[in-house]
Parts: structure tokens; C-alpha cells; sequence
């Protein structure tokens, strides 16, 4: 056989090869993906194979398998949104322009829907066994704590969990780096919200020297790696950036100074971080080069205006959760039960809290 034969052999050996890969790695991809069955009739037919009765279902969900494959990392179906709803469809927000303060009116009233909503999804999480995560990073005074405020506030607490944990102790500071965050990982019907997380060493720690260059690098290399085993083992992980401008940031820190009742909330660490406003920006860009993976993405959440972040978060957080409304019905209470008359004791023998409020 001529070297020439030997060389095309090779190059059609490898052509197929790489077309293989190719398929192989298209078809893994589509398996994290969430496709709705009843949306583009084009696709009803790939949609219904193996439907009954001809009835489309509302969801359909494809298990990714695992195997030789394994170590290949695919699309989540989070990133089905990365074209903005801005309408330039370029995923980015609009032309700059600062908007106006939302109306508290409307505020109010698509709060109240989007909270109807939440308990909607709890009802399903509990029902399903969904595990959900949701991470709350980003600057001081960019709202983070008001979101999750409002995400919490209709919740049922023994399914909803916010995690906010504070310095190390010397033995947690012993331990992997990971350690004392993953004990309180949701379990199955739970939603977990962590206000602040892991990411303390990628921005706080790092920016005001409280580890070394060493363990931001082993922190850069593995927290892709220890987010994508969550996302295999079936936890939803949503993370969210809340970013703030310096001169709003700066009326928001002015404001807890005047407030009595929110001067808690400014800290000796935030007057130092104040004067670190370029370093939290450096860190955070280089954060988001190493762990903005499509497993697990970071979504940005425009904060200036706190009302149009806070429903921006939860209509956000509510699309990435494929819940339908599983709320029990009303409950017809029977009619009250009479009771027999009963000797109580005498109510001058009681301590009452003074009425102040006549």
C-alpha cells in the first residue's frame, strides 16, 4: 500500500471520528435540557412518541446517562434564557438608561402574584422531592437580603431553609474549604437560599487578605468541578449576582448611617470594603472568568432600583423551576362543635400585658 493510500485512510478515519464526537456530544447536551412538549408544533411529533391516549404531556424531561461520557460537561437547561428579554436579543440589559423608581402600586400587586406563585412551587418541591439551591451574592447594599426577604416571606419555613453563615471557627478553618457549606445541602423537597456562600473567598476573603493567593487559585480550579458534581447529582443550583452602581451603593450605606434601625446593617468590614470598590470589581471579573460554567451560570440581577430587582429575581427564579400548581383545594370547615360551660379560674389571678393601644 502506497503512502498516499495510507494518509487518506488516516484523514477519513479521522473526519469520521470527529463527526462522531460531534453527534455523540450534541445528543449528551440535549439531554439536560427541558423542552415543553406542547410549545412548537413542529416538534409535536419527536415530542409524542410513546405518548398514550394522544395526549401530549406538559413536560418532558430527559435523564442524561452517564458513563464513558461522564467527564464531558454539557448545556444546562438554565442557560435557556440567554437572550435578553430586552428585545436586541443580545442577553444584555438595554441601552444604559437609568429608569425611573417602579411605582410602589405595581410593585405591590406583581409581588403579591409572584408570591402566590412561590408557594405554588413549594407545594411541587415538596411534592416532587425537587432539590433546589439558590446562591445571593454580589456587593454590600445591593439587596440582597430585601430579595430574599420577599422570596421567604410566604414560605412555608420547614421548606425553605436561608443559610447565612458567619467567620469560620479554628476547626472550620481546619477542614475543606467546602466542608461547612455542604451540610446543609437541601434534601429532597427542600429549597435551600444561602445568603452569601462559598464564593466569600473568590470576593470579601480574597480582596481583604484573608487567605492566601494560593487558596483563591485551588478555589478557582475547584469550585467548577465541586458545582458540576451538585448539578449531577441532581440539585437545581441558581446563582445570582446583584449588581449595584458605586454612587447608589454609596446613597444606601448614607441612608443606614441616618437610619437608626438599619445602622446594624453597616458593618467595621463594609466601611473598610468601601474604599476597595476597584479590588471587589477586579475579583469579581475574575471570579466570573472561572466559574460562570454553563452547568451552573451566573445570572446578574440590575439592583439600583430595589423594586424592579426583587421582581426580577423571583419571575427569574420561578422560570428556572418546572413546577405546576399542585395547591390542595379549600377546606370546607365543619360546623364548630359546642362546648360544655367550664369553671375557669379567675382572670384577676393572670398577669396581663398592659393595653398601651387604647
Amino acid at each position: 500500500m502506497s503512502k498516499s493510500d495510507t494518509d487518506t485512510k488516516a484523514k477519513k478515519a479521522k473526519g469520521k471520528q470527529a463527526k462522531d464526537d460531534s453527534s455523540v456530544g450534541s445528543a449528551m447536551a440535549a439531554a439536560f435540557s427541558l423542552k415543553e412538549a406542547n410549545g412548537d408544533k413542529g416538534k409535536k411529533a419527536k415530542a409524542g412518541k410513546g405518548k398514550k391516549g394522544g395526549q401530549e404531556p406538559s413536560l418532558v424531561r430527559v435523564v442524561p446517562r452517564y458513563g464513558p461520557l461522564s467527564d464531558r460537561y454539557y448545556p444546562s437547561a438554565l442557560m435557556d434564557d440567554m437572550k435578553g428579554d430586552n428585545g436586541n436579543g443580545d442577553g444584555y440589559p438595554g441601552d444604559g438608561t437609568k429608569l425611573s423608581k417602579l411605582d410602589r402600586k405595581l410593585y405591590e400587586k406583581e409581588l403579591t402574584r409572584l408570591q402566590v406563585e412561590l408557594v405554588k412551587m413549594q407545594y411541587w418541591i415538596k411534592a416532587t422531592g425537587f432539590r433546589l439551591m439558590v446562591l445571593f451574592e454580589g456587593r454590600d447594599a445591593a439587596g440582597k437580603g430585601g430579595t430574599i426577604k420577599r422570596v421567604t416571606e410566604p414560605l412555608n419555613p420547614r421548606g425553605c431553609r436561608v443559610v447565612a453563615l458567619g467567620t469560620p471557627s479554628d476547626q472550620q478553618k481546619s477542614q475543606w474549604y467546602f466542608q461547612r457549606y455542604v451540610e446543609h445541602f437541601p434534601s429532597a423537597g427542600e429549597m435551600v437560599i444561602f445568603d452569601r456562600s462559598w464564593y466569600n473567598r473568590a470576593g470579601v476573603e480574597r480582596v481583604m487578605g484573608f487567605c492566601t493567593p494560593e487558596q483563591v487559585e485551588e478555589f478557582m480550579q475547584s469550585c467548577p468541578q465541586f458545582e458540576r458534581m451538585l448539578v449531577r447529582s441532581g440539585i437545581v443550583l441558581l446563582k445570582y449576582w446583584f449588581s449595584v452602581s458605586d454612587s447608589e451603593q454609596e446613597a444606601r450605606f448614607q441612608s443606614r448611617t441616618e437610619d437608626p434601625t438599619r445602622r446594624w446593617k453597616l458593618s467595621p468590614m463594609d466601611l473598610q470594603a468601601r474604599e476597595k470598590w476597584a479590588e471587589f470589581s477586579k475579583a469579581k471579573d475574575d471570579m466570573f472568568a472561572h466559574t460562570n460554567i454553563p452547568e451552573a451560570p451566573w445570572f446578574t440581577v440590575e439592583a439600583d432600583d430595589k423594586r424592579r430587582a426583587r421582581l426580577n429575581c423571583i419571575s427569574h427564579l420561578l422560570s428556572k423551576v418546572p413546577y405546576t400548581d399542585m395547591t390542595p383545594p379549600a377546606i370546607e370547615l365543619p360546623a364548630r362543635p359546642t362546648h360544655p360551660e367550664l369553671e375557669r379560674p379567675p382572670r384577676w389571678e393572670q398577669f396581663f400585658v398592659p393595653n398601651r393601644y387604647p
